[in-house]
């Protein structure tokens, strides 16, 4: 077996030294351009959140606002329907009011007459 010198040795632990330290420094480069490319991906997805964030609070507003307006319709409609029943119960109220008094005219005049007829 070949024996191995001390200075051979050496030089080939200064030589895995020196890759270790290449890898090492390469590796935390690596790390850092992994860091950096995260901060501008995550930087980016903030800010799309925040613009769906705005666009959900606009929407908000939006549907509030046009909630507010159609009860507001809605009320007016009904306010009105309610004044257009209340007429039609006192025109209707009227006109039987009307027959009956008729009703009762009639009535009396039938029972008049039949009084004179049995007599």
């Amino acid at each position: 077996m070949a024996e191995i010198r001390k200075e051979d040795l050496s030089e080939a632990l200064e030589s895995i030294d020196q890759r270790m330290n290449t890898l090492d420094r390469k590796t935390d480069a690596l790390k850092e351009e992994i860091i950096h490319q995260f901060h501008v991906i995550s930087e980016n997805v903030i800010s799309q959140v925040k613009l769906v964030a705005e666009g959900v609070m606009n929407l908000d507003e939006k549907f509030t606002r046009e909630m507010s307006s159609l009860r507001k319709e809605n009320e007016h409609a009904h306010q009105e329907m309610m004044a257009m029943i209340k007429f039609s119960y006192a025109e209707l109220d009227r006109r039987i009011s009307t027959l009956e008094t008729e009703m009762l005219e009639l009535k009396r005049r039938v029972d008049k007459i039949e009084r004179r007829s049995i007599s």
